[in-house]
């Protein structure tokens, strides 16, 4: 594992500092919205199944799967005005799949897998300071689980959904409050999922998409849960059935993109490209502007007003991994 971590060290630091030229996209077709895709570059590898942030201006992806590696422990900072990329601590340990959020400017990285497609589930939770540059090991989740979501509210990290080292889906939902470093089991999610979409609005926390066992066993399935009383209800369903898009909020909406497998046939190993916004005045998802081209597995965030979407990969699985950074801004 050293010498693992010694190869992609040294071969990351030869990338340090590759800015990209923009790539104009926009997507055409929009069904009843609008919305625009830009390619603005890419990452220094091709990376799937990471985990994205934004803290202090700056984004990070870390862990992951590259090619031939089931999980990683890379953290790499970017700079969206100089579009320059800098290598930061590694993660303690190799993670993919893994939930991540932001709470008082540091970053907050949930369960993932350390093996396999779905393999070697973890109750790991580490958090990131930029400021410092370090890592440290906080409480761990109440049972090991892999693709889980996670988002913050009110200060405290919610941890919905994911997948145990059985390989089964489950509905756990705990919360972990950064001033005791403790972990509270909640209300359970209606539903037991993983690779699902998740955003906070307006307090509560939205839970749409997601598999409930084979990559082809989507839902539309759209649940909320509020902190306030310890119960869930039932939202707008979305339009299109996915599983492992990427999700993030722009003024008060949230907006879901990408996913798979959008055609069951295993020679197609097709993703979907489908972008979908939710009101929530209207309690309804709305299509947008679809992506330039099918991505799931990548992992999405908002900086600066901006919807930022990093790696992925544009076929099934691990098929044809992505460094791509495409950003998507409303009109």
């Amino acid at each position: 594992m050293l010498l693992f971590r010694a190869r992609f060290v040294l071969g990351a630091s030869l990338a340090l500092l590759v800015s990209s030229m923009p790539i104009p996209t926009l997507a055409q077709g929009a069904a009843q919205g609008a919305g625009t895709w830009t390619s603005i570059g890419s990452m220094p590898y091709e990376r799937s199944e990471i985990t994205l942030a934004a803290a202090g201006g700056k984004l990070y992806v870390i862990g992951g799967q590259m090619r031939g590696v089931n999980a990683n422990s890379l953290n790499q900072e970017y700079d969206p005005v100089t579009r320059t990329w800098r290598e930061a601590a590694l993660m303690p340990q190799v993670t993919s799949h893994a939930g991540s959020t932001v709470v008082n400017g540091k970053i907050i990285v949930v369960g993932g897998f350390q093996f396999g497609a779905h393999g070697g589930a973890v109750t790991n939770v580490y958090e990131y300071d930029p400021a410092t540059d370090t890592w440290r090991a906080l409480a761990p989740l109440s049972a090991p689980r892999g693709a889980p979501g996670a988002v913050v509210v009110d200060g405290k990290v919610y941890a919905v959904g994911g997948r145990n080292p059985d390989q089964q889906t489950v509905d756990t939902n705990e919360v972990y409050d950064p001033v005791t470093n403790t972990w509270t089991l909640l209300a359970p999610l209606p539903g037991a999922r993983d690779h699902l979409g998740i955003a906070a609005l307006n307090r509560k926390v939205h839970v749409f998409g997601g598999r409930f066992g084979a990559t082809v066993d989507n839902t539309t399935r759209h649940d909320i849960y509020d902190p306030a009383t310890n119960t869930w209800s039932v939202g707008g369903p979305l339009n299109v059935a996915r599983s492992a898009g990427v999700s993030f909020v722009i003024d008060g909406r949230l907006f879901y993109a990408g996913g798979e497998c959008k055609d069951p046939q295993p020679q197609a190993r097709l993703t979907f490209n489908d972008a979908e916004m939710y009101d929530p005045t209207t309690d309804r998802w709305t299509m947008l502007s679809p992506m330039p081209i099918g991505r799931h597995a990548a992992y999405g965030t908002t900086l600066d007003n901006v919807g930022y979407v990093m790696g992925g990969a544009h076929g099934c699985g691990m098929d044809r991994m992505s460094k791509d950074i495409t950003t998507f801004r409303m009109p």
